[in-house]
């Protein structure tokens, strides 16, 4: 069964940092891309980031480039969310899922979503 958990949310300041994980399992990183999507209250589901481990390829939304950075451990499976210069406007909850990696990050390429991650950046 493939499946993805999210982990590493949580409360901080403005220009602080997070590290959120996806840890996944049922399949490695060669198979599935895995993407990086946040949802504030009364906002739709938005792409972040997203890594295509299998070719190299990384794609950030603009409102994140040059603050986030995806990496991928194909070892451990588990693909990371380096989150810097943190603002209020990042303040969301952060899901990860696995499918297919373009410069859209596009939700309807995505299934196997998992729970989230709250992250809440104070101001």
């Amino acid at each position: 069964e493939v499946q993805v958990v999210e982990s590493g949310g949580g409360l901080v300041q403005a220009g602080g940092s997070l590290r959120l994980s996806c840890a996944a399992s049922g399949f490695t990183l060669d198979d599935y891309a895995i993407g990086w999507f946040r949802q504030a209250p009364g906002k739709e589901r938005e792409g972040v980031s997203c890594i295509s481990s299998s070719d190299s390829r990384t794609y950030y939304a603009d409102s994140v480039k040059g603050r986030f950075t995806i990496s991928s451990d194909n070892a451990k499976i588990t693909v990371y969310l380096e989150m810097n210069s943190l603002e209020p406007e990042d303040t969301a909850v952060y899901y990860c899922a696995a499918g297919s990696c373009t410069w859209r990050i596009q939700r309807d390429e995505f299934g196997s979503w998992g729970q989230g991650t709250q992250v809440t950046v104070s101001s």
